[in-house]
């Protein structure tokens, strides 16, 4: 039954537990000042301009002192805590409207974007709408419809194949259970805890190269490997916080904290980071870096939850729009 199902995560009624403050672009902004007062106690080095010279160059600081495991603990809950008041409305980027959709939607992913992903499913669930469906596809057929998600030959073996295991194994039905999830093909860890968290609203963290780059920032860890990272960042929150930590610092990662250039000086959460000053510190430069939804941009999906919407959050435009 298609019953849709990512309306319970990252998108609930505030009252359910989150606050409910909403910040703004305006509001993340308006700290920065303070952010680079805070680091240069901190003796983080920033971007200094001196009249006729180019800026200093910057570079990934650490603390000044290790950092003890209770320490970690409580800046990596508080960093949590305050992603959480600048994204309320956090939400899987991925359009679903049934786990199917969303274990499908989430293999198309690789090496794509959600945006060209949510572009490219509706035409393929239209024609596909269940595993049955799907499993006795024409490769061709399917093929021509994942082409703009590229690596298409490879995504139409795994959609078709796991649509198969889905109703030779599991009577059309997605498992809900980590050990009966990545047994599909093209389905791995990071994927069976995306379906885990956004369609059963059973925790998990979704380690993708969002996720790894920014707890490698902060220093939450050093692994690298995302088996080792999800175990390391597990151990620092409650499991009940895990599927939304993981749309927090993602949401992040895609916004504010990008991977080349960061927008540090117009970070909410500047004086909790030890890379601060990786980036543009300079806070009028760094607004320009922002991509907010608020700020002008859309988000990944066409067919966005409510509250996003509410929260002033755009849809992105269909496949062939503008």
């Amino acid at each position: 039954m298609a019953v849709r199902r990512d309306s319970a995560v990252g998108e609930q009624d505030p009252g359910g537990g989150k606050k409910t403050a909403k910040v703004t672009k305006k509001a993340a902004v308006k700290r920065a000042p303070a952010v680079v007062k805070q680091a240069a106690e901190k003796n983080v080095p920033v971007k200094k301009a001196v009249a006729g010279k180019a800026p200093a160059k910057t570079v990934a600081v650490k603390p000044a002192k290790a950092e003890s495991p209770a320490a970690l603990v409580r800046r990596a809950r508080r960093i949590n805590r305050e992603l959480a008041e600048v994204f309320p409305y956090a939400h899987p980027e991925l359009d679903f409207e049934n786990p199917f959709q969303l274990v499908v939607a989430t293999v198309l992913s690789a090496q794509t974007t959600d945006l060209r992903v949510n572009q490219t499913t509706p035409a393929l669930f239209a024609k596909y709408p269940t595993p049955e469906d799907l499993a006795a596809a024409n490769p061709e057929e399917v093929e021509e419809i994942l082409r703009p998600t590229g690596f298409f030959r490879a995504k139409t073996k795994s959609v078709i194949g796991l649509s198969k295991a889905l109703v030779e194994q599991f009577g059309g039905e997605v498992p809900g259970r980590m050990e009966d999830l990545v047994k599909l093909p093209g389905v791995g860890r990071k994927t069976a805890f995306v379906v885990l968290g956004n369609a059963f609203g059973r925790p998990g963290i979704t380690v993708d190269t969002h996720f790894q780059r920014l707890v490698r920032r902060w220093q939450w860890t050093a692994e690298t490997d995302p088996d080792k990272i999800e175990a390391a960042i597990g151990a620092l929150f409650p499991k009940k916080d895990w599927t939304d930590l993981s749309h927090h610092v993602i949401w992040h990662g895609r916004r504010i904290c990008h991977a080349r250039k960061p927008a540090c000086g117009a970070c909410p959460i500047a004086p909790l980071c030890p890379a601060f000053g990786e980036g543009e510190t300079d806070p009028e430069k760094a607004k320009k870096l922002l991509k907010y939804e608020k700020g002008g941009f859309p988000g990944q999906r066409l067919n966005p939850p409510q509250a996003y919407l509410d929260a002033g959050g755009k849809a992105a435009p269909p496949l062939g729009a503008g």
